[in-house]
């Protein structure tokens, strides 16, 4: 029985053996066959990573690293900077630092940087700039001090200032070239002249004011979007082709229209002297001296971006609503339930992750944007973001606009991964 068994198979065994040598030969060919179209889809992917490289993820890297590296001012003073690291926030410094700094001054004032230096120095020390021009003036006159003099009195009777400790305690920490002092400011704090952490000035407060007023801000353009964006979805979803196809167009018009345009048409429309205000004053609703003030303050902006934002929700809303079955609702009216609990029981709970999408996507645009903000909300309508402008463009402060640009992105992220964990990342959808 057993060589009837061997004689059964050997012939299987043979075959097999002679047929593995070419199927080698095909999945080594068709795994080079695979290597190669990677490649090839990896080269032409090549552009846009070089791109998003360059002119991305570098920019993004350098302006994050701003926020805790500034180096200049150790690079500008090394010699007391250096000096004022066994320095320990008690009384003045030794006489070392203010022969240093007398030395540096008169160095920078040669090579051109001292108005770089000054500049910097400003951002944190109030009337550093005067300080440092004033002083350079001086010591031009008076390069050294007399004899049975010291340099701490040659500086202090050129300015005041160099006697005081609280100068002093800052130069030693912006001399820190890893620092976290621009993110103090961003959370209204800062260094005392003892090297702690302490609250600003209530009149220096503003960057936590302005991150609340974003916050809920965008809070109220989701509400207003998702309010006004779930019907006109709904309807697109629910309509015959050919209606639904002209809804959606009109919904995506906006994207067609610059959006400078589209904030001037809300200038226009919103302003005192404005189409919306006269229409209320000739229907006798408004008296034409208490025209309502709907330009330059939160009203204009929660209204302009409320409009720029919608289409962001309806999208998201209607790729979901159209790939929900309607025999849902009829199944659920052939159960006995009413209209009204049949769509809150079975089409609403469907409808959860068009919802979650549309506004996750509006409140992340929300807390970024900048130019609606800037144009029609005036003093009280601006968000955080004219802030990062306004240190990047005006104050030069550079490292504090990256640190509030930082603590955006930490916000965008964490709303994200939130988003990924309840809804999965793959899930947004805009149609």
């Amino acid at each position: 029985m057993s060589s009837t068994v061997i004689r059964s198979v050997s012939p299987a065994v043979t075959l097999e053996s002679e047929a593995s040598p070419l199927d080698s030969s095909l999945k080594r060919r068709l795994r080079r066959t695979t290597r190669r179209h990677r490649l090839r889809a990896f080269a032409l992917t090549l552009p846009l990573l070089a791109f998003i490289l360059l002119f991305f993820a570098l920019p993004l890297v350098d302006m994050m690293a701003r926020s805790f590296y500034d180096p200049r001012v150790a690079n500008t003073l090394p010699e007391t900077v250096a000096v004022l690291e066994d320095w320990e926030f008690e009384g003045l410094p030794p006489e070392a630092a203010y022969a240093a700094v007398t030395r540096e001054i008169l160095e920078r004032q040669e090579d051109g940087s001292l108005g770089s230096l000054a500049l910097q120095l400003n951002h944190e020390i109030a009337g550093a700039r005067t300080l440092l021009l004033r002083t350079a003036k001086g010591l031009e006159e008076t390069p050294s001090p007399a004899v049975g003099s010291s340099y701490q009195e040659l500086l202090t009777s050129i300015h005041r200032q160099w006697g005081e400790q609280d100068f002093w305690s800052t130069l030693k920490i912006m001399g820190n070239s890893f620092t976290l002092r621009h993110y103090l400011a961003a959370f209204d704090q800062r260094y005392d002249a003892n090297g702690e952490i302490v609250a600003r000035p209530d009149y220096e407060q503003v960057h936590v004011m302005l991150f609340g007023r974003t916050l809920w801000a965008s809070a109220l353009i989701v509400v207003l979007t998702l309010l006004l964006g779930f019907p006109i979805a709904y309807h697109i979803a629910n309509s015959p082709p050919k209606v639904g196809n002209l809804l959606l167009i009109l919904v995506l018009l906006p994207f067609w229209t610059a959006l400078l345009v589209r904030t001037a048409a809300w200038i226009v429309l919103l302003q005192q002297q404005g189409v919306l205000n006269d229409l209320l004053v000739a229907l006798g609703l408004v008296a034409d001296e208490a025209r309502l003030r709907m330009m330059h303050n939160m009203t204009g902006t929660i209204v302009a971006m409320t409009h720029i934002m919608l289409p962001f929700m309806v999208l998201p809303l209607y790729s979901v609503m159209k790939s929900i079955p309607p025999v849902h609702m009829r199944a659920a009216a052939s159960l006995g339930a009413p209209p009204f609990l049949a769509f809150i029981r079975v089409y609403l709970p469907q409808t959860k992750p068009g919802i979650a999408a549309g506004c996750i996507l509006v409140f992340i645009l929300c807390i970024g944007y900048y130019i609606t903000p800037a144009l029609v909300g005036g003093r009280t309508g601006q968000f955080i973001s004219s802030f990062v402008a306004y240190h990047i463009q005006q104050s030069l402060n550079w490292g504090l606009a990256a640190a509030l640009s930082g603590v955006i992105l930490v916000t965008v992220l964490l709303l994200y991964t939130l988003y990924s964990r309840l809804f999965g990342g793959d899930s947004i959808r805009l149609g």
